[in-house]
């Protein structure tokens, strides 16, 4: 059995491929490279996702998760020398911190992870996750790896593994990008997520049930179709809202009770939309009782007070209001769908169903002035929240109306890719804002800065 990495030449490009002399299993060794954990240990949902795919497609599985206490250089080396993986996955969730102050940029880190790779293996390195979608060519040349996958990684991932395994071009395949040629393969979506599993209990690595009130990540929905100016989602997932039946998404809940656990997520950008779904969710998880527990965020437009008392009765004990701004006019430039007023609403409805809220505000961004951050700080009191989380600066991401405004405005050179973190604060607001910030928070302890 000899496995290789050899190259040909396809229309002056040169593509890497993988060489095997059979068809049969291929190991793959799949890699977390996020170590932050914010406020808590985060599961690598996607990842996790993606390697559950690809054990119940035949192959051979192993993970490493970098959160993990205790994980260093030499256990990754000792993994790849005892395992000789054929293929290396490693999944990138944030490229940085998305703080303008104090910014970390986390590529620097992966990128020596993968060198520690390459050190002991020419098996052929894929790159995924979300953080990786937003910059596929950008970050895959400088990681040095020799694939990547923009977006949904199930499928395509087995796809790749196919064309790798019978020595072919890579043809086909969904969101592919390859080392020195770029964009390979047409985005894919699939659009019937039941066939793309949540990730089987087992594959999730075992210390994460020792973490206190862990949540377990679940996603029910992909695809956001609100188009916020500032919103990287609609480029990771895509603009149309695609859902796992409620039936599928409580089975593998089910599954997650039984091995462990029982505070739960939902990741989806936003829980209530549609509302119809989110309602026959509730109903499921409801008529199963399960009692778990559950955090979502949610989108505060005209709320609908039959599902916030189904959410209750579900076990939601935790929302997060993203209403970024306490004044109508920036709202409005931000294309949200809702008013202060609908704010006021949503967040009392909760109060009143006992579910805690969270708000965030998003500080700095078009049209803001010292009089609408004074409005937005005096309207985040008023809600009496029982926490508040406020960014100062918008970070820029591309394929968003902030970045093409950012570059008409100069606050970004046509050129820049982005990859490196830019944010758009209002020129001469600055320092007084994050100032100001800091003043307001000294004395509200639920206040996060």
């Amino acid at each position: 059995m000899l496995l290789k990495l050899d190259l040909f030449s396809n229309k002056a490009y040169n593509i890497i491929v993988l060489l095997v002399r059979r068809i049969s299993p291929v190991k793959v060794l799949f890699i977390s490279a996020n170590t932050e954990p914010v406020n808590m240990p985060v599961i690598p949902l996607g990842l996790c996702g993606v390697a559950s795919y690809t054990h119940r497609s035949g192959h051979d599985v192993k993970l490493i998760d970098l959160m993990k206490p205790g994980i260093d250089e030499s256990i990754i080396k000792k993994t790849i020398k005892d395992y000789a993986p054929e293929v290396i996955g490693v999944s990138i969730r944030n490229i940085d911190n998305q703080c303008s102050e104090n910014t970390l940029f986390m590529l620097d880190s992966v990128k020596e992870i993968i060198s520690n790779c390459r050190s002991i293996t020419s098996s052929p390195i894929v790159l995924g996750g979300a953080g990786y979608s937003l910059f596929p060519e950008s970050a895959l040349d400088f990681l040095d790896a020799d694939f990547g996958i923009q977006g949904e990684g199930e499928i395509s991932f087995q796809e790749l593994l196919k064309y790798l395994e019978n020595g072919e071009k890579p043809e086909n395949v969904g969101g592919l990008f390859i080392k020195n040629v770029g964009s390979y393969g047409k985005r894919f979506f699939s659009m019937d997520l039941d066939l793309t599993p949540l990730p089987s209990a087992h594959i999730i690595p075992e210390f994460y049930r020792d973490i206190e009130d862990i949540y377990m990540p679940i996603q029910s929905r992909r695809g956001c179709h609100l188009d916020c100016t500032y919103c990287s989602t609609a480029t990771i997932e895509g603009k149309k809202t695609r859902k796992r039946s409620p039936e599928f998404v409580v089975d593998a809940i089910a599954s997650y009770k039984e091995a462990g656990f029982s505070n739960f997520f939902f990741t989806d950008n936003t829980f209530n939309f549609p509302a119809s779904y989110a309602a026959k969710l509730c109903e499921e998880i409801i008529k199963s009782g399960l009692n778990i527990k559950w955090r979502c965020i949610y989108y505060p437009v005209k709320s609908n007070i039959h599902l916030v008392k189904l959410m209750a009765e579900a076990g939601c004990t935790e929302v997060s209001l993203g209403f970024e701004s306490g004044c109508d006019n920036l709202l409005h430039k931000m294309n949200k769908k809702f008013n202060t007023r609908d704010v006021i609403e949503s967040s009392k409805i909760m109060k009143d169903e006992g579910i805690t809220t969270m708000g965030f505000l998003l500080l700095g961004g078009p049209g803001e002035t010292r009089e609408s951050v004074i409005q937005s700080l005096e309207f985040a009191e008023s809600l009496k929240l029982d926490a508040t989380r406020i960014t100062t600066g918008i970070r820029i991401y591309p394929h968003t109306a902030l970045a093409k405004l950012a570059k008409d405005e100069g606050y970004i050179s046509p050129e820049d890719d982005l990859l490196y973190p830019k944010f758009y604060i209002v020129k001469g607001l600055e320092d007084w804002l994050r100032q100001t910030v800091k003043e307001w928070a000294v004395d509200r302890p639920n206040w996060i800065v």
